[in-house]
This record gives C-alpha cells, structure tokens and sequence, in this order.
C-alpha cells in the first residue's frame, strides 16, 4: 500500500497509545472501542506492579492491545522536541517510544491520543501536536518552556543543556518554566499558541 493510500484510509482514526502510568493508574484496555498500542518498553516497566502487569498482558493475549515498536525515524522527532522544551533529561527510553509512536500515527493520517499521567510527556505531546489525556492528574494547562539553573549561584542555562551540575559552582541543577510560556486556547491540546 502506498503511503497516500495509508494515510487516506488512516485519516482521523483514533488510536490510542498507552504510557505505563496508564496500566499503573488502573486504565482497563477493555473499557474503550478504539484501537489500542504501546510501546515494548512499557510492559517492562509494568513488571514490578502485578495488577498492571495483569492488565498489561491480558489485553495483548486477547489481541484489544497491540505492541509495537516506533521507527527510529520518529525517536529522534521525539527526543529532538523535547530538547526544545527542556524536558528531554526527564524522560525515559520507554516515554519516547510512546511519544514517537504516537507521533508515527499522527504522519499516517491517524489521530493518537497519549493516556499518560506523566507531564513531561503531556508536555512535549502538546509541542508535537498530539492529543493526551490525563488519568489520575489534571494534566498540564499550557505548554511549558523550561530553562535549567543553579541554585547556589543562580546561574542560568538552556533547556538543552546536558549536563546535570553547574560549570560554576558544582552544585545541582534545579529547573523552572522559562518566563516566555504559551498559553493555550482553552480546551485545545493539539499545540496551537495563541
């Protein structure tokens, strides 16, 4: 099939690509219609907890949630957008996974939906233009800009800086929303800036 065809039959189908906080927040894959996916990564870290564990692989053994793996194409989309933001040194392997997939979708045409508790990931989502929601949080109003700084000598450095302690003074770095914050049109998680 060719990618114009994928994209055309794939046009605004809800997909809904679940977070290990989803499984850990009690979410049963059985309680929605849409098709559902999440990322290899995720049932490792549902492992420890027996109930989402259990819900994990019931819904895969019964085919209501498929596992698949983003192409790295869409890895690197992702961890690049949340360098932007600022979020990149706070997420996992597993959380660009289920940001890159999601992302994979939406270029197919589809409209994914991120069910994640997990901010930083609701935050670069709504950078990408996708879809989330919250299960157990409020979930994030706006889109955040993050700028890192020392504590102790309250030097300041980029998002993307990739080091964890002051060049200065050693000490660790704290972060906080840059002051250049965008606020969202209410309602509206698909990234658009006023």
């Amino acid at each position: 099939m060719e990618l114009e065809e994928k994209i055309t039959a794939n046009l605004g189908k809800r997909i809904v690509i679940l977070d290990t906080s989803a499984f850990i927040a009690g979410f049963d894959p059985f309680s929605i219609n849409e098709e559902q996916y999440s990322v290899p990564a995720v049932e490792g870290e549902v492992a420890g907890n027996s109930m989402a564990w259990l819900r994990f692989k019931t819904a895969v053994e019964s085919g209501k949630l498929k596992v698949k793996m983003p192409e790295n194409i869409f890895l690197e989309k992702a961890k690049a957008s949340a360098t932007i933001v600022g979020d990149a040194f706070l997420l996992s392997e597993t959380d660009f996974q289920v940001l890159a997939l999601a992302l994979q979708f939406k270029i197919q045409g589809c409209s994914p939906l991120v069910a994640t508790d997990d901010y930083s990931i609701q935050n670069v989502a709504k950078h990408l233009g996708i879809e989330f929601a919250s299960l157990a949080t409020f979930g994030i109003k706006r889109f955040l800009k993050w700028m890192r700084y020392c504590p102790a000598c309250r030097r300041k450095y980029p998002a993307d800086y990739k080091f964890r302690i002051c060049q200065i003074c050693g000490t660790e770095l704290k972060r906080k929303t840059s002051r250049k914050n965008y606020k969202q049109k209410s309602g509206n998680n698909n990234g658009e800036v006023k």
